[in-house]
């Protein structure tokens, strides 16, 4: 560990949201050693971003979208470009092997979570944002990889080094223009993705194979696909628009929920005969009851799929099929029965084995992540996500 003690953070901060060619960004760059001894750019997005990635071989980094700078990460782990990593000591006084207490000694707060492994701080300008070792370990010296300073609260905004995300950041195929996508071959594309593991569809938006039949069809102003990527997080929306050109963005999850979409038509509206067929053949919706319960069918057999919690941190569902006593109750009784079968399997506690639906819960048997999904699907117009988006 090297003795002298030095603080360049308002170099750093100076320099966010401030051109390339700014005074203050080129002291940063001069303080990370001048010229960057590695530079990439993609483009991200339709609309089109330009990401620009400055790698120096002191460990610094600065990260431009559209010539503004984003993001400057002090990088301590070794790379390719930097293979000692850089010096914490002459940027925030500190030894390289700080732990999360002692940055937030130097920052003068105490860190605040984006998730359960991104804690971070607020500061003057912006916010420093610490990674560590598997995402766990900051009370232990030596498991800081990397700080980093943005504009934007993690969480809030895609992290700027997801850009080169090699699991998703290369599914946009391009028409012949920065400004066009070609929607034959980026459906392919994240088809593909999807089939092998490398993105999940959320089924409370429209499924990736039906989206360019509801476009055709003209039904919806507006019929997006969203689908996250395994190893980023983003989640990438894929629109077709009815009076405009398609789009195709990453998200975090918050603005991805509040992205607006109409109710899905029926499928006997814009399906093909095969379509319509397999529709017959899937779950469909027959009731609910916000934020308690939903009651589907598949091929005349009933299920029930109820919500219990169990504290603040647990908000679940069990799904039941219905036996032959609930089903004579429910011919008789209808929805204010369902809503007291539902009370009574949140209140016998449905994960406890001593529960009566702990052994009926569908959900805890193989397939079950096949039909959340296949049960999401047929819910999808009536969650109370749904009611938002509309």
């Amino acid at each position: 560990m090297r003795s002298r003690r030095t603080n360049n953070l308002p170099i750093v901060l100076d320099a966010l949201a401030l051109p390339e060619d700014d005074p203050a960004t080129r002291r940063l760059a001069d303080a990370f050693g001048g010229q960057p001894a590695a530079v990439t750019e993609r483009r991200v997005g339709v609309p089109t971003r330009r990401s620009r990635h400055l790698q120096f071989a002191s460990g610094g980094e600065i990260w431009l979208h559209d010539d503004t700078v984003v993001a400057v990460v002090l990088r301590l782990e070794p790379t390719p470009v930097a293979p000692r990593g850089i010096d914490l000591s002459d940027w925030l006084g500190i030894d390289d092997r700080a732990t999360l207490e002692q940055l937030g000694t130097v920052m003068g707060t105490r860190p605040r979570f984006a998730g359960f492994g991104t804690p971070y701080f607020t500061i003057d300008g912006g916010f420093a944002r610490a990674t560590f070792r598997d995402d766990r370990g900051w009370k232990e010296p030596g498991n800081l990889l990397s700080l980093a300073f943005t504009v934007e609260q993690p969480g809030l905004a895609i992290r700027p080094e997801d850009d080169d995300c090699p699991t998703c950041s290369d599914l946009l195929a391009r028409g012949d223009d920065d400004e066009q996508v070609d929607v034959d071959a980026t459906t392919a594309a994240l088809a593909d993705a999807v089939a092998a593991g490398l993105l999940t569809e959320d089924t409370h938006w429209v499924r990736l194979a039906d989206l360019r039949p509801l476009h055709a069809s003209g039904l919806m102003e507006r019929a997006e696909s969203q689908l996250t990527c395994t190893t980023c997080r983003r989640i990438i929306c894929f629109t077709l628009l009815r009076n405009a050109s398609p789009t195709f963005g990453f998200h975090v999850l918050d603005d991805a929920r509040r992205r607006p979409l109409g109710e899905i038509p029926p499928v006997d509206q814009w399906g093909d005969a095969a379509r319509i067929e397999q529709e017959r053949d899937a779950m469909q919706y027959v009731d609910h009851e916000p934020a308690a319960w939903f009651l589907v069918q598949q091929r005349g057999v009933l299920h029930l799929q109820a919500r219990y919690t169990r504290s603040a941190m647990v908000d679940d569902s069990v799904l039941v099929r219905l036996d032959e006593s609930e089903l004579t109750a429910y011919r008789t009784g209808g929805h204010d029965y369902l809503s007291a079968l539902a009370r009574a399997i949140h209140d016998s506690a449905p994960y406890d084995e001593a529960s009566a639906y702990h052994a009926r819960n569908l959900y805890r048997q193989p397939g079950a992540k096949e039909l959340r999904a296949t049960v999401g699907a047929a819910i999808v117009n009536h969650t109370w996500l749904a009611q938002q988006r509309r």
